[in-house]
């Protein structure tokens, strides 16, 4: 989608469509709205679109009435879900050219972008046919090309996202995240290096290597490095880790056949990171940033990994294996020493983990642990500010007790309670005092419905909170 910015009046815009936001508590006479009003035909309840043609004062061929909701509440979450709901109403019509009334917030400007290049994904790459997409999208309003292009760069990257994350197993193995972060890091001046299996079996990534060892499919660390021409914020560096299960089987402890071809999913929170890098790279925080992703797949093979087994993480503490398809943060594990060891101050790692967070949480929030309350401080404000929803879940010392193993310094899994937070309690072990945030997002990390500003299908989140995280460090 071309995304453009236009500081002309609305009557000399030219498009297809242009969305213009009414509020419930706020009757508006623009374009005729103020006849729909009062028959009560628009109320500006959030998510109702009316279709006007050839509105006065408008220079569109239509006018799409957005309603808001109350003005009062709106903000610039509010405008994201507006414009792509907006857009997936419009593109559905074949209309291709959107235009969107912002008026003067900078804040706004970039949300709606956002929203509408969101809007305009669909996870209907691999269907044969004419597939309906918008074809431009321009800002109406005095606002600065820096807000455009921010959400641009936002959406973009949070759409570069969802398309890795929406492929299927059989074609984005390991090798294949390590060749598309290649391509986007070459594409966007970032240093990229892959580990291959040998080189990680040299360093004693074993924790990593017993979960691959199951799958044809060799296993890849890819490391994505931004460095600032001048770096500030006192010497940090922040490190983004994200699990990069190609496909999940469970392994030996295999999953259920329901349900189990969602599991392409599960290197969503390496396609998170990959993504927040891509979006970093063109906003230039002022800080160092690296991301690690372990990438596997984790299958039932002859070689593959029992419950039982015995393996050595990279930091030297051995694990009791209980159960295989308590894969994630054996690989998690291993890349936050190796995030450490590479000089990183500050950890963020982001995982399809838990179904338990499912459980806790529902669909709507992340599940936030951590080590360290000026971080976890950090990345709520981030998240809070872009929309995607986190809440913190407790990490008592105690809880370290349900990860005791008599055979090994300790287990992969702490029994039926608490297994969210158990598995954050194992990823902290190798944090160790790192001040580090651990994100499950195994409920918000896809849709099984659509919804009216989103397809069916991977969200991207929390994409948005890693760049902001990352933008606001001063």
């Amino acid at each position: 989608m071309h995304i453009t910015l236009d500081r002309r009046p609305p009557a000399e815009i030219e498009a297809d469509a242009l969305i213009v936001p009414v509020f419930e508590d706020r009757r508006s006479d623009r374009f005729g709205a103020a006849e729909w009003h009062d028959s009560g035909e628009i109320t500006g309840k959030p998510g109702e679109m009316t279709l006007l043609h050839r509105a006065p004062g408008s220079g569109a061929v239509r006018v799409l009435l957005a309603g808001a909701g109350p003005e009062a509440k709106f903000d610039p979450n509010g405008m994201r879900k507006l414009a792509g709901t907006a857009v997936r109403f419009l593109k559905a019509k074949s209309l291709k050219k959107i235009a969107l009334l912002v008026e003067s917030d900078d804040e706004f400007a970039a949300a709606a972008v956002e929203g509408a290049l969101l809007g305009n994904f669909d996870p209907d790459r691999y269907r044969t046919g004419d597939r309906k997409q918008a074809e431009s999208f321009t800002v109406v309003g005095n606002v600065s090309d820096d807000a455009v292009q921010r959400g641009r760069i936002v959406g973009e990257a949070q759409n570069f996202t969802r398309g890795l994350v929406n492929e299927p197993g059989n074609l984005l193995v390991p090798a294949k995240i390590a060749e598309a972060a290649g391509a986007m890091a070459s594409a966007h001046g970032l240093d990229c290096e892959t580990l291959d299996e040998a080189k990680m079996r040299e360093l004693g990534m074993g924790a990593l290597l017993g979960v691959a060892q199951g799958s044809a499919e060799p296993p890849v660390f890819v490391v994505i490095r931004y460095r600032p021409a001048n770096p500030g914020a006192g010497g940090v560096h922040l490190g983004l880790v994200g699990k990069g299960v190609t496909f999940d089987t469970g392994g030996i402890s295999i999953k259920p056949a329901d349900g189990m071809e969602k599991m392409k999913y599960d290197m969503a929170g390496g396609a998170t990171m990959i993504g927040a890098m891509q979006a970093i790279a063109q906003l230039k925080p002022a800080i160092p940033v690296t991301a690690f992703i372990p990438c596997v797949e984790n299958m039932p093979g002859s070689r593959a990994q029992r419950p039982g087994d015995i393996v050595t993480a990279l930091s030297g503490k051995t694990i009791e294996v209980i159960n295989t398809d308590a894969e994630g943060r054996l690989i998690l594990a291993d890349a936050l020493v190796y995030a450490r060891r590479q000089g990183c101050t500050h950890l963020v790692d982001a995982a399809t983990l838990t179904g338990a967070i499912v459980v806790a949480l529902g669909h709507l929030r992340l599940g936030l642990f951590s080590n360290d309350d000026a971080l976890r401080d950090r990345v709520l404000a981030a998240s809070d500010a872009e929309g995607e929803r986190a809440w913190p879940m407790p990490l008592d010392d105690d809880y370290k007790d349900y990860l005791k193993s008599a055979f090994a310094d300790l287990a992969n899994v702490g029994g039926r309670w608490g297994g969210a937070i158990t598995a954050a309690m194992f990823l902290r072990e190798f944090a160790e005092t790192t001040p580090w945030v651990h994100l499950d997002i195994a409920g918000t990390a896809w849709l099984d419905e659509e919804k009216p500003h989103l397809a069916k299908g991977p969200t991207g989140l929390p994409v948005r909170t890693m760049i902001r995280l990352a933008t606001d460090w001063k």
